[in-house]
């Protein structure tokens, strides 16, 4: 199958990278032919003043993508587009550009801009669903985006027009969701439950179980607000003396968390800044349990993937996704959002079981072979692919059938 994948880079790495990059490398691997049209946020940077005043346009439209796609398309005919993130250099005129050429679109979500635009459904420091319960507007009205309300209001924007021009509903042929509960919110907006899909993230290269016992509690990630980590310091601190902690990632809070241990001095605490994946993953096999407080609904955190691949138990806040994806008392526990006195309940608890902990690091194990595999995702994914192109061919006549792209007997 010949696959096109369409993804803009932000100019800070995340998570949306990160699982594009896994899912290319795992088409690649299974022999198919990757094509890429990516942008990077990083040409902003460059942008003469009447440059910069003209993304605000482009981001609702990008003429200048919009030709370039439609020039892929011709030029390479694949079987589909596979879209992540488009905002806001592509913008959403790449949905048309593929329509026009009458190409499948699968769009994968890593995040809540379709309804939101911050992106994740996060503002104050605490969930905010208002700009689905009343207008998108109501967005732009507390400056959501960037602490801006002339940005909020271009991404607001962004999503009225389309939403008026049916572009995800009518121009998409079917979305990825990583959860049951981000299926829930999509079908909650109107969204045919027919195109919209699960199918997790997943641990690209098996790191293997750990094979000896961790030696501190972990947390990864990058150290924001909507992360949930400024609970830490208060969590510790309600900790009997001697319970380690390591950190890595790092972020705007950062310096803000070490000048709240150091003033402790009760525990050791180690900040390593962020590591090479590869570091990463030895840091997490190293951990007793992962510790993951965000605050946001998240959309499927790797680390927990990662975690599980690994045998290492999480504790994690009850909220949206990890209420779903971390089986309490199974493959870790849970604990109230934003609660400093109910993590460290759940902290000390699993710092003084290490035989449960260890047993349910040896379950989140099994969970990883069981759904996060490369080999398993592989599967969900051409089966995804293979009913985008079904509802494509239903619109269009005559195309080629999904069970012909697939190789399997129709």
């Amino acid at each position: 199958m010949k696959i096109l994948i369409v993804h803009n880079f932000y100019q800070r790495r995340g998570g949306e990278d990160s699982v594009m990059e896994s899912e290319r490398s795992l088409l690649l691997s299974a022999g198919h032919e990757v094509i890429e049209y990516f942008r990077h946020n990083d040409e902003i940077r460059t942008y003469s003043l009447p440059q910069k005043m003209r993304l605000a346009a482009g981001t609702i439209w990008a003429s200048d993508g919009y030709r370039k796609l439609r020039h892929i398309l011709r030029a390479e005919r694949p079987d589909i587009a596979h879209f992540y993130n488009t905002f806001p250099l592509i913008s959403p005129a790449a949905f048309h550009a593929c329509l026009d050429e009458g190409v499948p679109v699968v769009q994968a979500v890593q995040n809540y801009r379709l309804f939101c635009p911050e992106g994740n459904f996060f503002r104050n420091g605490r969930v905010c669903e208002e700009c689905v319960e009343t207008s998108l507007f109501r967005g732009v009205w507390h400056g959501c985006y960037h602490h801006s309300r002339l940005q909020t209001a271009v991404v607001a924007g962004m999503l009225a027009v389309h939403r008026g021009m049916n572009t995800w509903m009518e121009r998409a042929n079917a979305f990825i969701v990583c959860t049951q509960f981000a299926r829930e919110k999509f079908l909650s907006q109107g969204f045919p439950a027919g195109k919209v899909f699960v199918k997790p993230n997943f641990v690209f290269a098996d790191p293997g179980p750990r094979s000896v016992p961790g030696e501190a509690p972990l947390i990864v990630g990058r150290l924001s607000p909507e992360k949930g980590v400024r609970i830490a310091p208060s969590a510790w601190a309600h900790l009997a003396n001697g319970v380690p902690l390591r950190v890595v990632g790092d972020g705007p809070l950062r310096a803000e968390l070490e000048s709240e241990f150091a003033r402790s001095k009760r525990h050791k605490v180690v900040f390593e800044g962020w590591l090479p994946r590869e570091k990463s993953i030895e840091a997490i096999k190293a951990a007793n349990f992962l510790v993951f407080p965000s605050l946001c609904y998240e959309a499927f955190p790797v680390a927990i993937a990662e975690a599980y691949a690994c045998g290492v138990a999480v504790i994690a806040s009850r909220l949206g996704s990890m209420a779903e994806i971390v089986q309490d008392g199974v493959t870790g526990l849970h604990f109230e959002p934003g609660d400093a006195a109910d993590l460290a309940r759940k902290v000390e608890w699993a710092w003084n079981h290490p035989e449960e902990t260890a047993r349910m690091g040896r379950a989140a194990r099994a969970e990883y072979e069981a759904k996060y595999t490369p080999e398993v995702n592989y599967k969900l994914l051409m089966d995804i692919y293979s009913r985008a192109i079904a509802v494509h061919g239903q619109r269009n006549p005559g195309k080629t059938t999904a069970a012909e792209l697939s190789g399997r007997p129709s």
